[in-house]
């Protein structure tokens, strides 16, 4: 059968002082629902995959600190299908936990994996590229395939992923190449050719597929998971995951994976997704979920007097944000921290915390 997780245990340093590493930003309400209301980037994410699938076989893969609140923000997620990580080991490792607990409850499995932090509309292509994602695994039941955004722009803070020889499934070609992200006149070449997508992030294969794929690259995960797994279910499987996760080697999917699949030719598959897609990763990114108003993206209590291009965001309801004459600024208010920086260096927030954390430790992080 199929099955997706969402990938949720990104911390947000980048939308620092909102994201916390107590709350994350795929756990606050930033996505506008149109309707005056607001809705966490998780909550969309998997309303996204009920497009696809029955929420009995969406799965999520947080940080156990984070567990509390994922069950509370997803009242449809079954008990069983939350997946905590005792602590971060990158995506390699994530992934592949994931992958052994849906093989445990379904040993013929194909997986989605998908993030917590992407906004994307329409929701119905995206189905059908999931869809058809999906349909490809019945062409080469061992592939890999990687879903590709059409790019819209010679974006340079992306990765890209160059299309190959068509499949026998319209929508999904042999993955040629995999860029890392470009300089602007590279980025432009890219675009003009017509041959590049991004690379999302996101994936779907066989869920053993993933974990032979961990045993023939990095060994050390796939027997540290096998011991996991292999642990009855409750109290003593989490012993064994306090005990062994820890000391899994750091590293990413797309290293431990992708990049030696690729060697192969015709192993990686790229699905084209067509969409509205946006990677909510920094301030200029999360003000286009915002609502706008007088030129401003807003979020939250703010008035504002001749001022225009801010960012303007309070989480408390009753803590008002005013702004005179103030252009092209980010100004952000919580209870305990107020950051205020030019729009042009909103992508510098993450330096920004490293040093509040040297001087004041991580009582603001």
């Amino acid at each position: 059968m199929r099955h997706a997780v969402v990938m949720a245990g990104g911390s947000g340093t980048r939308l620092w002082p909102l994201s916390r590493a107590a709350r994350p930003k795929q756990l606050l309400d930033v996505v506008s629902s149109g309707d005056g209301g607001a809705h966490s980037l998780l909550a969309e994410a998997f309303t996204r995959l009920e497009a696809v699938l029955p929420a009995e076989r969406i799965w999520v893969c947080t940080a156990a600190r984070y567990g509390a609140q994922v069950r509370a923000a997803l009242p449809r997620l079954r008990p069983d299908r939350l997946v905590l990580e005792p602590v971060a080991r990158d995506t390699a490792n994530a992934v592949g936990l994931a992958a052994a607990l849906v093989a445990e409850a379904d040993p013929d499995a194909e997986l989605a994996v998908v993030s917590a932090d992407h906004v994307i509309r329409p929701v119905e292509r995206f189905a059908a590229a999931l869809t058809t994602a999906f349909d490809a695994l019945a062409e080469r039941p061992r592939a890999l395939v990687t879903l590709g955004i059409r790019p819209t722009a010679p974006a340079t803070g992306f990765g890209y992923v160059r299309r190959g020889p068509a499949t026998g499934v319209p929508g999904v070609a042999e993955a040629a190449a995999f860029k890392e992200k470009p300089d602007r006149a590279t980025a432009e070449a890219y675009l003009a050719s017509g041959e590049y997508l991004w690379n999302s992030g996101m994936f779907v294969w066989r869920a053993r597929t993933v974990l032979d794929a961990l045993a023939d690259h990095l060994p050390a995960s796939a027997e540290g998971l096998a011991r996991v797994v292999a642990a009855p279910a409750g109290t003593d499987r989490d012993a064994v995951l306090a005990e062994v996760f820890p000391t899994l080697p750091k590293t990413s999917v797309d290293y431990a994976v992708l990049e030696p699949a690729a060697t192969e030719p015709g192993r990686v598959l790229v699905a084209d997704l067509d969409v509205d897609w946006l990677d909510v990763g920094s301030w200029p990114a999360l003000a286009q979920t915002l609502a706008t108003a007088d030129g401003n993206a807003v979020g939250g209590l703010a008035v504002t007097l001749d001022s225009a291009g801010n960012i303007v965001f309070s989480d408390d309801p009753e803590h008002l944000v005013a702004l005179v004459g103030v252009r092209d600024s980010v100004v952000v208010a919580t209870a305990d921290v107020t950051m205020v920086c030019p729009v042009s260096d909103a992508e510098r927030v993450k330096q920004l915390l490293a040093a509040v954390e040297q001087g004041h430790g991580a009582r603001y992080s």
